[in-house]
């Protein structure tokens, strides 16, 4: 692989090297070589031109994953405009807003998305282009723009957080910003022109587009996209015929997997959990099914980046003791994205982020010296300029002597690994002082049966864990008591009270459960559910100050770094911004 200072680098260099071989795949469809990229490109050049668009101008993309959506990014990039990729599952109001606040005069949209964007708004665009065909769908201005060839202190794109505590703001890369986090993960994992990617998250998402797409482009490999949502009846036949040397996926993919097909059933009655519970037979059940997961992923992965968010510790464990090849990194959308990583050739330490990748610099501003634990700050060619017109977030972002502070708390080990403790606004101060990391707490919730997801916070002093159950979990037990009461499902009004206290003998079972995994001042005293879930990013994170004050109200503060724990886009191991918009680990 090349080098590149620039994303246009980028591009003639793949194009040049690599020009015979399939680039993009649609799953049972189209195959596009990286020529024809070129040419698609060049043709999505002269229609932004033709629309008046010129170099310095915003185009937003809206759209699903497919072929054409690296084709619109490298068409504006490289023409020295700027590109604001969107996440999907931004509301319809948000999707206005952002549209009209990063001020884009032309957008690239799937089908079913179009129907998101308001009338008005698309009655502002100078033009609106299909990405599935690159046909136009609407035309307000006819002109003659100009484009130039990009510099490496260019702006290259805008990418919008979807921060937990406050409005989206727009982080601002450059393209060195872009090409050196590509040439620094070559060094931490190398791959070429005979590596294939199978893409499942969104390609608006900073660990998916600079890993899954700018990183194989830039080394002649090839990735395939998927028609539809990647459900288990679409996913499982395209991991069969693609047979992908490289996947990325966030936890909860593989956390569901583990739960569902592991866990359930080796706890499921005595016996099991006896067999279960030996440390040297639990070893052997997991190396049996990493075998069986190898087969289903296709026989020939080297390489499963997880990232997005935390990663569970005990799902951890048992992707270390079935020898899946799995990566752990970290990086946020503001490093675009990643800072460091643990890859499959790395020694494993439970619960880390590995060590900094070669070309940046991390420290640990502000140190506690009893527990070690600091903010973690960075200094990168690959940090970003700043916040699109947010000049006070932009400053806070910053230490002094310019450094970037990330907003997480962890510690360095003397082998120079990172360990990712939580978000320093997600911090909860005991009543003697002590520091209590709520993601830490609710790792060790969400591995329990009957937990789908949960939220840690302080409630008059006491430490409250708000769960929402597991819907499969929690209707096999209901069948088991239905069988057990010999009632039919018509018939379960009858039962409300009884399932009532099963309910509650079910949280008590969660807090004692729990109780016993952590240390003394990280106990929770109460667990309350809650029924419909949690409210959500569009990267599909908990929007934590909706319930982090008894009635919902927002606690003091500013926003989330928007980071992503990468190949853990942010472990954390993977947060969002670390290969996070925080892994926190890794948007």
């Amino acid at each position: 692989m090349r080098a590149s200072n620039t994303l246009y680098e980028l591009l003639e260099n793949s194009i040049n090297e690599f020009g015979g071989n399939v680039a993009y795949s649609m799953f049972g469809g189209e195959d596009v070589t990286y020529a024809e990229v070129g040419h698609r490109v060049e043709q999505v050049q002269r229609m932004l031109f033709s629309a008046g668009l010129n170099a310095g101008d915003k185009v937003a993309i809206l759209s699903s994953n497919m072929h054409n959506w690296g084709v619109c990014y490298f068409a504006v990039v490289t023409a020295g405009m700027v590109a604001v990729p969107i996440l999907p599952d931004f509301t319809e109001a948000e999707l206005d807003m952002l549209i009209r606040h990063s001020e884009a005069k032309a957008l690239f949209v799937s089908d079913k998305l179009f129907t998101k964007v308001s009338k008005e708004t698309v009655a502002m665009l100078n033009v609106v282009i299909r990405t599935k065909n690159l046909g136009i769908i609407s035309q307000r201005v006819s002109g003659e723009g100009v484009g130039r060839i990009p510099g490496p202190g260019d702006l290259a794109v805008i990418i919008y957080t979807s921060g937990t505590m406050s409005r989206p703001k727009g982080v601002m890369l450059t393209h060195y910003n872009l090409a050196s986090n590509v040439n620094m993960m070559y060094g931490l994992f190398p791959i070429d022109e005979h590596d294939s990617m199978l893409s499942v998250l969104p390609l608006s998402h900073t660990y998916e587009c600079t890993v899954g797409m700018l990183y194989p482009f830039a080394a002649g490999g090839r990735v395939t996209y998927l028609e539809k949502p990647p459900t288990a009846s679409i996913l499982l036949p395209a991991l069969r015929e693609v047979r992908p040397t490289c996947f990325l996926i966030v936890p909860l993919i593989i956390e569901k997997l583990f739960r569902s097909q592991i866990y359930a059933k080796f706890t499921s009655n005595a016996f099991w959990r006896k067999v279960y519970g030996n440390d040297f037979l639990r070893r052997q059940i997991h190396r049996l099914a990493g075998r069986r997961l190898m087969k289903v992923f296709g026989g020939r992965l080297r390489f499963l980046g997880i990232g997005g968010a935390k990663l569970n510790g005990q799902v951890e464990q048992f992707l270390i003791d079935s020898r899946l090849p799995y990566a752990i990194g970290y990086g946020l959308t503001e490093t675009a994205p990643m800072v460091a990583g643990a890859v499959p050739a790395m020694p494993r330490k439970l619960g880390s982020t590995g060590r900094a990748m070669d070309g940046l610099q991390v420290r640990l501003d502000n140190v506690n010296p009893e527990t070690r634990q600091g903010e973690i700050v960075i200094s990168s060619p690959s940090v970003m300029q700043g916040y699109y017109k947010n000049e006070a977030a932009t400053r806070e972002a910053f230490t002094a002597d310019g450094w970037f502070r990330t907003g997480d708390l962890g510690y360095i080990d003397e082998d120079g690994i990172i360990y990712i403790k939580g978000r320093l606004k997600n911090m909860i101060v005991g009543p003697s002082g002590e520091n209590i990391y709520p993601e830490e707490i609710e790792s060790v919730l969400n591995s329990n049966t009957y937990v789908s997801e949960s939220i840690v916070t302080q409630q008059d002093g006491h430490l409250v864990a708000l769960v929402h159950f597991d819907k499969e979990a929690i209707e096999k037990l209901k069948g088991e008591l239905m069988e057990k009461w010999e009632i039919t499902r018509d018939d379960w009004h009858r039962k409300v009270g009884e399932w009532n206290a099963k309910k509650e003998e079910i949280k008590q079972e969660i807090m004692r459960y729990v109780n016993s995994k952590v240390n003394k001042f990280s106990r929770i005293t109460e667990v309350v559910e809650e029924d419909t879930g949690f409210e959500k990013t569009p990267t599909q994170k908990i929007r934590r100050f909706k319930y982090s004050t008894p009635g919902g109200a927002k606690p003091a503060g500013g926003e989330d770094a928007a980071a992503g724990n990468a190949a853990a886009e942010t472990p954390h191991s993977t947060p969002e911004g670390a290969a996070a918009d925080t892994p926190k680990k890794g948007e």
